[in-house]
C-alpha cells in the first residue's frame, strides 16, 4: 500500500465479501484490481474534498420523479448475470465515450478486470434491453456481505431520453433489495456543485466524512 495524508492505493487481487465491506465503509473505491482512498480531487480550478456516497436502503423509497421514470420505462426488460466483457459490450463503450469531451475514458479495462466477475470480487453486469431486445446500458455492481457498489455505467446515447444512468441505479437498488443488502454505494460527489450531483437525489442517501463516520446526507 502507498500513502500520503490525502491519498491512498493498493493492488489487491481478490477479496472476500466481508473484506469488500469493510473497504467500502472506508471510503475505498476500485477499478479492477486498483483500489484507492482519496480524500480530495481538482474540481475546476480548485480543490475539493471527495464526499463517498451510498444509499442506507433502510431510508430509502422512491421519489415521484422515480416512480413516473421507472413507468416510462415499463417495457424495458432488466437482466441481472455475472460481469462480462464481450464485443457487444466493447462498441457501446465506444458509443458511450462519444459523450465526453475531456478526459475521455481509453478503455472499459481502465474500469474492470479482465475477468470481472471474479476479479478481485463478485460482480455482476445490470442489463437493460428495450422493446426489440436491444441492449441499450449496463452497469456493473460488486457484491459484498452486505453491500453492493456501483462501479461503472454505460449507455448508447440514442436512448439517453430514457435517462438510462438513473435507470442502471435504481435497477441496481432493487438487486440490493432483493438480496437483502444494507448499502448500495455509489462512489463519490462533492458539496460542491458538480456533474455527480445526480447521486444526492435518492432517499436514505448518505455521506463519508472521513472521520469513520456515515451521515445523512444534508447538502
Amino acid at each position: 500500500m502507498q500513502s500520503n495524508d490525502i491519498w491512498q492505493y493498493a493492488y489487491i487481487q481478490r477479496l472476500s465479501p466481508s473484506q469488500m465491506d469493510m473497504l467500502l465503509a472506508d471510503g475505498w473505491r476500485h477499478f479492477g484490481t486498483y483500489f484507492f482512498r482519496d480524500m480530495m480531487n481538482p474540481l475546476g480550478e480548485e480543490l475539493a474534498v471527495v464526499t463517498p456516497i451510498r444509499i442506507n436502503l433502510a431510508k430509502f423509497q422512491l421519489s415521484k420523479h422515480q416512480k413516473k421514470l421507472l413507468r416510462q420505462n415499463a417495457r424495458t426488460h432488466i437482466v441481472y448475470r455475472d460481469a462480462l466483457i464481450d464485443a457487444e459490450k466493447e462498441a457501446m463503450f465506444a458509443k458511450h465515450t462519444t459523450r465526453f469531451t475531456h478526459n475521455k475514458p481509453t478503455s472499459i479495462y481502465d474500469f474492470l478486470a479482465e475477468t470481472p466477475a471474479t476479479i478481485p470480487c463478485h460482480t455482476i453486469e445490470v442489463c437493460l434491453y428495450d422493446e426489440n431486445n436491444q441492449m441499450y446500458a449496463v452497469s456493473f455492481l460488486d457484491v459484498g456481505k452486505e453491500s453492493t457498489s456501483s462501479i461503472y455505467a454505460m449507455f448508447d446515447p440514442a436512448y439517453a431520453q430514457r435517462s438510462p444512468g438513473k435507470h442502471t441505479i435504481l435497477a441496481e437498488l432493487a438487486y440490493a433489495q432483493a438480496q437483502q443488502k444494507k448499502y448500495l454505494y455509489l462512489g463519490y460527489a462533492y458539496r460542491e456543485t458538480s456533474h455527480y450531483d445526480y447521486k444526492k437525489q435518492f432517499q436514505g442517501a448518505e455521506y463519508y466524512d472521513w472521520q469513520g463516520n456515515w451521515l445523512d446526507l444534508d447538502f
